[in-house]
């Protein structure tokens, strides 16, 4: 199984030909334009590995790494374009596990990911398995990947699933298009709402009893979708 990386850094073309270079390397590849986007990518499926940008709009990678490793406890690089030293040492001293500086060759970046996950592996504090979510009759187990209503099992596809997670990690809060977009598929699919639109109907057939006037997955006007308890 291939290990998955988290890459933040806020330039698109950054992320689109090192995702690429690193889905050749092997890797299952997801990326966020922010830390926030990142650390709710995270909870939706949590990576091996995170390759973090100091330099990001809103909370900056310096703010980011405790999180990731306080939330997490999975191994961060900072890749940066930023060289000062102090950033260097801070980054370190919060909980980074190494520092590469741009440019840089992506055999190099390559090398240094895989001895941070080398040097991992025979650590035996894993992370716990995320509790199951129950929201009204809804039962979404993240770890087994698993949803049931009721007593009823239903089957979800991938996106289904990691969109469902998205709503039912904050229930009875909207949940912006742009927001979900973000989240489930990614920075690369910014502007291709009709995206949404499709799972959050394919999950209203599944799960509400009556999909043209839902009680479970409901719309939000000119803000969104939020799952709420109840059906």
């Amino acid at each position: 199984m291939s290990r998955h990386i988290l890459l933040v850094d806020d330039d698109a073309l950054m992320r689109r030909s090192l995702s690429y270079n690193l889905e050749q390397a092997g890797f299952h590849v997801a990326s966020a334009a922010n830390a926030e986007d990142a650390l709710a990518l995270a909870r939706q499926e949590p990576p091996d590995l995170v390759l973090l940008d100091i330099g990001l709009p809103g909370m900056d990678g310096l703010d980011a790494v405790k999180r990731f490793k306080d939330s997490f406890h999975i191994p961060v690089i900072f890749v940066t374009a930023r060289r000062r030293n102090l950033d260097e040492v801070l980054g370190l001293e919060l909980g980074a596990d190494d520092y590469i500086a741009k440019p840089f060759d992506v055999d190099v970046l390559v090398a240094h990911i895989k001895a941070v996950l080398r040097r991992l592996e025979n650590i035996p504090n894993s992370p716990q398995p995320a509790a199951p979510i129950k929201v009204g009759d809804l039962i979404l187990d993240p770890s087994a990947h698993t949803v049931r209503l009721g007593s009823k099992g239903i089957e979800l596809s991938p996106k289904e699933f990691n969109l469902l997670h998205a709503l039912a990690l904050e229930p009875n809060r909207v949940r912006s298009v742009d927001e979900l977009l973000s989240i489930v598929w990614g920075a690369e699919y910014a502007g291709q709402p009709q995206v949404v639109y499709v799972h959050i109907r394919w999950l209203r057939e599944k799960l509400e009893s009556d999909p043209e006037h839902p009680t479970l997955i409901l719309t939000v006007r000119g803000v969104g979708y939020k799952l709420v308890g109840g059906q």
